[in-house]
C-alpha cells in the first residue's frame, strides 16, 4: 500500500520529469524512425527474382517455355545473349541467368539447363534455387499438359500477421522501455547525488524504499505515456496488429519498466559520474539488444548462446509481449515468461534498495 509520503514524492518527481521536454521528445523520435523504416522496408511484398534467359534453341518449345516464364509473377524475365547477361549478373543487374541449350525441344528428355549465378551477391541462393526448381517443374507440367498427382491446399491457422514490423514491435517496445528506464533512473540518481539533493534528503524521514518507490512510479507513468504514443503510431499509421489483450500487454510493460528502473538505480549507485553510468549502462544494455530476441527469434541463435539469452530480463519481457501481441496469448499461456519476470522483479528491487547510497558524492 502506497503511503502519503510516497504519493507526494511521486508527484514531485513527475513534475520534474515533465519539465525535460527535450528528453521526452527524442526518446519518442528514434523509436518512431525505427518503426517507420522497418514498416516501409518490410511491407510483406516479395520482389520478383531478376532472371535472364539465353535462348540458344530455335524451337517452338523454347519460345513457349519463355512465354510461360514471363507469365510467372515470381520472375522478372530479361532475354539476351549470354555475354550481355553474364555481364549484367556480375554487376548485380541480374540475379540468375538461365541458358536454354540448342537441344531444347518437345522431344528432349533430361535436357540440362545451365543456371549462372553469383553466389557472393545472392545471399538467399539456398532459398531461391528450390523455388526456381519447383516453378520450372510447374511450367513443364503446363507445357506438356500433364496434370500433377496432387495439389496442396494451405490453411493458415495462425491469427498473427507475417510482416516483420508486427514481429518487431513488441521487441522494440521492450527495448525502448529498458533504455528509457535504465537511462532515466541511473542518470537521475547520479545527478541528484552530484547536486547534493540526496544528501539533503538523507536528514529527512524519507527511507530508501520510499524514494525508490516514488521515483519508479513517476518514471513509469512517463514511460507508459511514451509507449502508448508509440503503440498508437504503429497501430494507426503502420497498420500493426496487436492480437492479444491490451491489458495483458500493458501489465508486462509495467512489470518490465519496474525491473529496469530498479536495475538503473543499481547502476546509478555503482557509478559515481554520468560518464561512468553511461559506460556501465552500455554493458547491461548492449548484450541484451543482440541476445534477447528483439530483431530475430532466440531459436535462430547458436545453440550455445540460447540458454544464456533465455534468462536475460529483456528476453522474458520481450517474449511475453510478443506472445500476447502476435499470438493472442493469455497470461496463463505465458507462465514461463511471468515466472522469469517475477524472479527479476525481486532481484532488481532488492539490489536497488541494498546498493542505494544517500550521501556519497563524486569529486
Amino acid at each position: 500500500m502506497l503511503t502519503k509520503l510516497q504519493l507526494h514524492l511521486t508527484r514531485v518527481f513527475l513534475l520534474i520529469f515533465l519539465r525535460d521536454r527535450q528528453s521526452i521528445f527524442f526518446s519518442l523520435f528514434f523509436p518512431v524512425i525505427f518503426m517507420t523504416v522497418f514498416g516501409f522496408i518490410n511491407n510483406g511484398e516479395q520482389d520478383a527474382v531478376k532472371i535472364g534467359i539465353v535462348n540458344k534453341s530455335n524451337s517452338s518449345a523454347a519460345t513457349n517455355f519463355i512465354e510461360l516464364l514471363h507469365g510467372n509473377p515470381l520472375f522478372a524475365v530479361t532475354e539476351g545473349t549470354e555475354a550481355v547477361l553474364r555481364s549484367a549478373l556480375i554487376t548485380g543487374d541480374q540475379t540468375l541467368v538461365l541458358v536454354l541449350p540448342v537441344s531444347f525441344d518437345e522431344s528432349s528428355e533430361g535436357t540440362e539447363l545451365r543456371l549462372l549465378v553469383d553466389a557472393a551477391q545472392v545471399q538467399q541462393l539456398g532459398l531461391i534455387i528450390p523455388v526456381l526448381e519447383q516453378t520450372l517443374i510447374s511450367i513443364e507440367r503446363e507445357f506438356r499438359n500433364i496434370a500433377p498427382m496432387f495439389s496442396l491446399a494451405i490453411e493458415d491457422v495462425q491469427a498473427r500477421s507475417q510482416r516483420y514490423i508486427d514481429f518487431l514491435l513488441p521487441g522494440l517496445m521492450a527495448f525502448t522501455l529498458m533504455q528509457l528506464s535504465i537511462a532515466g533512473s541511473g542518470f537521475n540518481i547520479v545527478e541528484y547525488r552530484r547536486k547534493g539533493i540526496l544528501k539533503r534528503l538523507f536528514v529527512t524521514p524519507i527511507k530508501p524504499k520510499d524514494f525508490i518507490t516514488a521515483i519508479v512510479l513517476a518514471r513509469m507513468l512517463i514511460i507508459l505515456i511514451q509507449l502508448t504514443v508509440l503503440i498508437a503510431f504503429a497501430v494507426f499509421l503502420l497498420d500493426v496488429t496487436i492480437v492479444g489483450s491490451f491489458a495483458s500487454f500493458y501489465l508486462l510493460v509495467m512489470l518490465g519498466t519496474f525491473i529496469f528502473l530498479c536495475l538503473g538505480f543499481c547502476l546509478g549507485s555503482i557509478a559515481k559520474t554520468q560518464q561512468a553510468v553511461m559506460a556501465v549502462g552500455n554493458i547491461v544494455i548492449f548484450p541484451q539488444i543482440f541476445l534477447s530476441g528483439i530483431f530475430y527469434p532466440i531459436e535462430s541463435m547458436p545453440a550455445l548462446m540460447q540458454p544464456i539469452a533465455k534468462i536475460l530480463p529483456l528476453s522474458f519481457v520481450s517474449t511475453g509481449m510478443r506472445e500476447i501481441a502476435n499470438n493472442g496469448a493469455s497470461l496463463l499461456e505465458i507462465t514461463p515468461s511471468l515466472i522469469g519476470i517475477a524472479v527479476w522483479f525481486v532481484i532488481a528491487f532488492v539490489l536497488a534498495t541494498r546498493l542505494f547510497v544517500w550521501k556519497e558524492v563524486a569529486h
